[in-house]
């Protein structure tokens, strides 16, 4: 469906809104089906996002603000973050031996296992999305949408 008929829009739109409205729009969408996913499992896309930079350390821990420069959404408190998952145990949190200021965090096994149960469902989740575009679709719409973001 077209951007036009979405928001109902009876005036033309610059082709530079309109390709912002239809990024925002289909951020959205894709969002929204996200966290129906995540609901579930008592989490937010930015819990989420957390545990899987956490699985990606392979044991290891890591600190708040090397969690802070991979996340998605780049003004999440992950501090706030991070404790509602020390809440769900779903992660621990030490002070740094070397730096006492620093704050290390790794994942726990039922943080490993929440993600593990979530995999399907999100890989599920990413080729649905994916479906209506060929490989060498997919690869020029990353190629633009990285171009694009450029400012």
């Amino acid at each position: 469906m077209k951007i036009e008929d979405i928001i109902k829009s009876k005036t033309p739109i610059a082709i530079e809104k309109k390709t912002l409205l239809n990024v925002m729009y289909s951020q959205n969408v894709i969002a929204e089906k996200f966290n129906d996913l995540l609901k579930p499992f008592d989490l937010s896309a930015e819990q989420f996002n957390v545990l899987r930079i956490l699985r990606g350390q392979n044991g290891k821990s890591i600190n708040m603000c090397d969690i802070q420069e991979r996340m998605i959404a780049k003004t999440s408190n992950t501090t706030r973050l991070v404790d509602k998952l020390l809440l769900k145990e779903l992660v621990t949190r030490e002070i740094c031996p070397e730096n006492r200021r620093k704050m290390e965090v790794a994942i726990t096994q039922k943080g490993l296992d929440v993600l593990s149960d979530l995999d399907p469902s999100i890989t599920k989740h990413e080729r649905s999305f994916a479906q209506n575009l060929s490989k060498i679709e997919l690869i020029t719409l990353n190629e633009l949408l990285e171009k694009f973001r450029k400012i």
